[in-house]
């Protein structure tokens, strides 16, 4: 975190929605949202988010929570809000919540996911992404879930689980 410099962006900066609208072809044989296609769009998502609060082109290095909550079905409109959670020198966490939305504008929350995403400079190399100014008490506690999250993660790959 740090100070405040030009070098630090905001979360809301790089806040990003995305709304679907469910057809016969994003279901499953059962008749529900396809887990793989929501896949595809919160990490379709995540990479926008990253982008936006990078600049930078950027790759998934790891898809580190998914919790699928309620089934979405069609005719239903689904929707994604990405966001920024915690920076590291070259990565970004980034939660998308994917909710149901009714015709009245009600939101159901149906999952939660977790991405990490790191920024890459011309080459192709990972490269410095800017520090995260923390506006709100839900930023705060975030970016401690995203610290403890990240030390998770790192455990994980020594021990390759």
């Amino acid at each position: 975190m740090g100070e405040m410099t030009t070098s630090h962006k905001r979360v809301t900066d790089s806040l990003t929605e995305q709304q679907y609208l469910l057809m016969p072809k994003d279901m499953n044989g059962h008749g529900r949202l396809f887990g793989g296609e929501l896949m595809k769009w919160i990490d379709g998502l995540a990479g926008i988010v990253a982008l936006r609060h990078s600049n930078r082109i950027i790759t998934t290095a790891c898809i580190d929570n998914l919790q699928f909550v309620k089934p979405a079905i069609v005719g239903q409109m689904v929707v994604l809000v990405g966001r920024v959670t915690y920076v590291g020198t070259t990565s970004m966490e980034i939660r998308v919540d994917t909710f149901t939305e009714e015709l009245d504008g009600t939101r159901t929350k149906i999952n939660r996911a977790y991405l990490v995403e790191v920024a890459l400079d011309d080459d192709g190399n990972p490269c410095e992404v800017p520090g995260l100014i923390l506006e709100t008490e839900e930023d705060r506690q975030e970016w401690e879930a995203g610290e403890r999250r990240r030390a998770l993660r790192s455990s994980r790959r020594k021990e390759h689980y």
